[in-house]
């Protein structure tokens, strides 16, 4: 059975997808034509960056870094958030954003929660790294800001980490065929592929057994078809 997350770590979630969507990844777009973003200690950042600074969220904090110069403001409605950034609010050219452009709603954050958060993109980060590597396929894992999920791509299989969505607000690992579940085996356990709730995950160890358990599964349910 799926567990309910607590409701502020699904508010911090929210509050942390906007500002993904509509000032991290938009002013980067803007800027250099990429939406990827990455894992930061204590939250996520900007990949190539604006010119010539970074964009992060930690916590309940947007910092603006340049070089060894680091600005920090509380987390306030995106607009706001978007003039301290220095980018112009909401992400346009890209995708059809999944979260709405707000400029005057709040943004609250738990700091609880926001650790929580940031200490599962740390874990899946390290997973997904370990498991391509031992693949020999070394890869470099994205922070998408669509679905504010970490994950690489191989062999047209999506193997990742998520914070939680609707379906199921508590964070979880996944494996997605982009065909979909190719068998009827019981490692397919949703319409998308596989997924693994973060409860049952102990460790970087335990959420790389799970990426290869779903990279044997896709290959030997391939291999039949």
């Amino acid at each position: 059975m799926t567990m309910t997350a607590p409701q502020v770590l699904v508010d911090t979630r929210a509050s942390w997808h906007r500002l993904a969507e509509h000032v991290l990844a938009a002013g980067q777009f803007a800027a250099a034509g990429t939406i990827r973003l990455r894992p930061h200690p204590g939250g996520f950042a900007t990949t190539v960056g604006l010119g010539d600074r970074q964009l992060a969220v930690v916590g309940d904090q947007l910092l603006v870094i340049r070089g060894n110069s680091v600005r920090s403001e509380p987390l306030t409605p995106l607009a706001r958030a978007a003039h301290f950034a220095g980018v112009e609010l909401g992400l346009r050219g890209s995708y059809p954003p999944a979260t709405p452009a707000e400029p005057d709603a709040p943004l609250p954050v738990d700091l609880t929660a926001a650790r929580r958060l940031a200490g599962w993109f740390a874990l899946g980060e390290a997973a997904l790294r370990r498991f391509a590597a031992e693949l020999g396929r070394p890869m470099e894992p994205v922070l998408w800001p669509e679905h504010l999920d970490l994950g690489v791509v191989l062999d047209a299989v999506n193997y990742g980490c998520s914070p939680g969505d609707a379906a199921m607000p508590e964070p979880y690992l996944y494996v997605g065929p982009h065909e979909g579940p190719p068998s009827r085996h019981a490692f397919w356990n949703t319409p998308c592929g596989a997924t693994a709730a973060a409860s049952r995950i102990g460790d970087e160890a335990d959420a790389a057994v799970f990426f290869l358990q779903g990279r044997v599964q896709v290959l030997r349910d391939r291999s039949r078809t």
